[in-house]
């Protein structure tokens, strides 16, 4: 079939698919057209795509189009099959938008998390990339040292780092900033997190933990308000302490729940810093604007929204892994199949249909 990848708009920097999944797609016989430019973002040449294998072309009317995203239907105008990042439980009218133009839409989103399915994890691979740059913009912003040092001046005390959110990009926010030298702790809602905080030499900030608040799957889900309400008051004294805090925690389809409140800014030291890694869904801050950075009482706070972008070379070779794979599965057979658990997982709309449950279920409650 022919595939086509996207060139994604700027200031998205990532491509769908880098040389490497070009070689293993035209190996399998499909024809690959990827726009003149696509890579220059993550430092990839077009010619490095043609060496693959590639045709330098527009995207045409392919079968298969592939793209970062979030896409829409005003994106995928002419492709039999989109498969990429749709939102398609935060925005599921363009769910329907795509059903309505027979287009077949693969959510990356909606990969299970099981072990088959593993090198098709897209949230994941890019969840990692998000945590890394989300601790260097931390390290970078903070005005001060990560690490102790023993200067000629004197000691300097290392920098106190909390990470809120212990899931993918969480974790991989912790990693990094110890590797930095930084003093971190962390906290998050679900049971199975303090381990997994304390393995990475962190230490686990005391708060409710709740089995409520874990999904199939290992996502996390709203809890109820008593919930939220202990979770405040026992993060209230971290925030405090805290020279610079990262926010990582999300809920599927829903709004970023909110983790710090104003009154726990105006508690921070002047210089202090949040990361707000949430932003692009509301923002794990109160404080938090989406895409700026505001400055309340000498504490800033970050609202970042394209970080994975700062390190797009190494995010475009995890997703165009994911992608390849789940193109190999999903047509292995030569036609597609939605009939595996996978295939049936993140086929969203097929035949003129929305073939998702949960997208059904976020339109009726007005997604």
């Amino acid at each position: 079939m022919l595939i086509a990848i996207r060139r994604e708009p700027r200031p998205e920097r990532r491509v769908a698919v880098t040389p490497r999944g070009v070689k293993a797609l035209t190996d399998a016989g499909h024809d690959v057209a990827v726009p003149s430019g696509a890579g220059d973002g993550a430092a990839i040449p077009d010619d490095a795509f043609t060496a693959a294998g590639a045709r330098i072309a527009e995207p045409g009317d392919p079968d298969l189009l592939l793209g970062v995203g979030p896409l829409t239907a005003d994106d995928t105008s002419g492709a039999s099959a989109v498969l990429g990042f749709l939102d398609p439980l935060g925005s599921p009218h363009q769910i329907e938008r795509l059903a309505a133009a027979g287009t077949t839409a693969l959510a990356l989103e909606m990969v299970p998390r099981t072990t088959q399915a593993q090198a098709m994890d897209a949230l994941s691979s890019q969840a990692t990339a998000l945590g890394y740059a989300g601790a260097l913009l931390a390290a970078t912003e903070l005005p001060r040292f990560f690490p102790m040092m023993m200067t000629a001046a004197g000691t300097i005390a290392p920098a106190r780092v909390l990470v809120l959110g212990a899931g993918v990009a969480g974790l991989q926010a912790i990693a990094t900033a110890r590797r930095l030298g930084a003093v971190v702790a962390a906290y998050d809602i679900r049971p199975a997190a303090r381990e997994q905080v304390e393995s990475l030499g962190a230490d686990f900030v005391g708060g409710p933990v709740a089995d409520e608040a874990q999904m199939e799957g290992g996502y996390a889900r709203e809890v109820s308000e008593e919930t939220r309400r202990q979770q405040q008051q026992a993060l209230a004294e971290a925030v405090a302490a805290a020279d610079a805090v990262i926010t990582t925690a999300a809920v599927p389809g829903r709004r970023a729940p909110v983790l710090v409140s104003l009154g726990m800014v105006d508690t921070m030291k002047p210089g202090a810093l949040v990361i707000d890694l949430a932003a692009a869904t509301g923002g794990n801050c109160e404080v938090t604007s989406p895409g700026t950075t505001v400055e309340r009482n000498g504490v800033r706070v970050m609202g970042p929204l394209h970080l994975v972008s700062t390190v797009a070379g190494h995010a475009s070779d995890m997703l165009g892994r994911n992608i390849t794979a789940l193109v190999t599965h999903l047509w292995e057979s030569g036609e597609l199949d939605t009939s595996t658990e996978i295939g049936a997982a993140v086929c969203v709309a097929r035949g003129g249909e929305i073939t998702s449950d949960a997208v059904r279920s976020a339109l009726e409650a007005g997604g």
